[in-house]
């Protein structure tokens, strides 16, 4: 049971925690990888879930490559697909606003730590109305190395002014999991509904089915 007296911050992953968007890149990545001649599919992107977008970008690059278009390119053209799909698809996840509504009430410091671009990060807060609800907000864009080094969510502790000890991560993939561990955090698994499920998720100290479930807990 999680005692959240022993924490001082919640940080939250974006993309398959606050919003459902993981379903949104696959659908902007296939099309754009389409348009480049890199035919994947949806499966496929299991592989790189949780990556930075040039991560992603440079890992199917080394595995399928294409001409015609660089690495920066193809990854203006997710974004900008990324962009449109948020702003006409966009909703929280379950439980997400009432979470966060908690954690405000319980006088706890609320991050952001995510893999995802600045522009997205803006987009997705301002489409779920949660801009001003978050105390800092960091992008792995801003750090040499992506997750599942801990670097974000150090970047993120750091700029809250609470001990990596005393935060609690928030993720939906192994990937974030890992991060999250190596960073000394507790970390909570919320699984992303549309993947397989990967039985390495058992690496967090805490799962739970959904962000209501996760806060009934708290709650008690």
């Amino acid at each position: 049971m999680i005692q959240l007296d022993q924490y001082e911050a919640i940080i939250f992953d974006m993309d398959g925690v606050l919003i459902d968007s993981e379903p949104l890149w696959k659908i902007a990545m296939e099309a754009v990888f389409k348009e480049v001649g890199c035919p994947l599919t949806k499966k496929d992107f299991q592989k790189t879930v949780g990556l930075r977008l040039d991560e992603v970008i440079a890992y199917w690059h080394s595995v399928v490559p294409w001409e015609n278009y660089s690495n920066k390119e193809v990854e203006d053209l997710i974004v900008a697909r990324m962009v449109e799909l948020i702003e006409e698809n966009g909703k929280p996840l379950t439980g997400v606003v009432e979470t966060i509504a908690f954690l405000q009430s319980q006088n706890k410091k609320i991050g952001l730590g995510t893999s995802s671009y600045e522009l997205l990060i803006h987009t997705v807060l301002r489409v779920l109305n949660l801009e001003n609800e978050f105390d800092f907000v960091h992008s792995a864009e801003n750090e040499v190395y992506g997750k599942p080094h801990p670097a974000v969510y150090l970047t993120v502790a750091e700029n809250l002014q609470v001990k990596p000890t005393k935060c609690l991560v928030i993720e939906d993939s192994l990937t974030g999991i890992i991060a999250g561990k190596a960073a000394k955090m507790t970390v909570v698994a919320i699984p992303e509904k549309t993947h397989e499920v990967n039985p390495k998720l058992i690496l967090a100290d805490y799962e739970y089915e959904d962000m209501s479930q996760f806060l009934s807990v708290l709650q008690k």
